[in-house]
């Protein structure tokens, strides 16, 4: 990215939501030259596989199938299937971001129904602060849910998720979930 004509300056931001947060906060965690984070509800763990890179390996933190719920509409709850953050047995799973010199920009929704998306941020916050760092600025919306899109997006409640390919719960409130979009991404 940085040998790319529009790439201006020794380092680069990368932005991500979901698994795409995830994979920028290892980067900046394990790369040199990563000035800025952007996550859009991401997690501060590594999920479902393991990553791996150069020396390091980190498992995914699994889901439980078991905790997946169906609703009478045939929409999937899916809020609880990862496992629990956490738990000590997981504690290999955490990105370590305080290995990072990027500045970090947590933006999550509060009724995030696809995972506990304000959970996974407070973790990294206080992992972040634990460290005596503060490299990072928090954007936490009330009411919005798991997609937080450029103003006068569609709202989406109910979503495919592509890892299970089935329609799962997002969560939010459809005037404050657009609300909350319009005042992030507009400043």
């Amino acid at each position: 990215v940085q040998s790319h004509p529009k790439g201006k300056g020794p380092s680069i931001g990368v932005i991500g939501s979901g698994k795409g947060a995830e994979l920028a906060f290892s980067m900046a965690s394990f790369l040199p030259n990563i000035a800025a984070v952007v996550s859009i509800h991401g997690r501060s763990c590594n999920t479902t596989t393991a990553l791996r890179g150069g020396s390091f390996i980190l498992p995914g933190l699994p889901f439980n199938l078991d905790k997946i719920s169906a609703m009478d509409s045939g929409v999937y709850d899916v809020t609880e299937a990862l496992e629990d953050p956490l738990d000590p047995a997981y504690r290999e799973s955490h990105i370590p971001l305080e290995k990072a010199n990027a500045h970090f920009l947590f933006i999550v929704g509060e009724d995030d129904r696809h995972w506990k998306s304000s959970v996974y941020v407070d973790i990294a916050v206080k992992h972040l602060t634990e460290h005596g760092k503060t490299n990072f600025t928090l954007l936490s919306y009330p009411n919005a849910g798991h997609r937080i899109d450029p103003p006068y997006s569609a709202f989406f409640s109910v979503s495919l998720d592509p890892v299970l390919g089935v329609r799962v719960l997002g969560g939010g409130q459809l005037k404050a979930h657009a609300v909350n979009a319009h005042s992030n991404l507009n400043g």
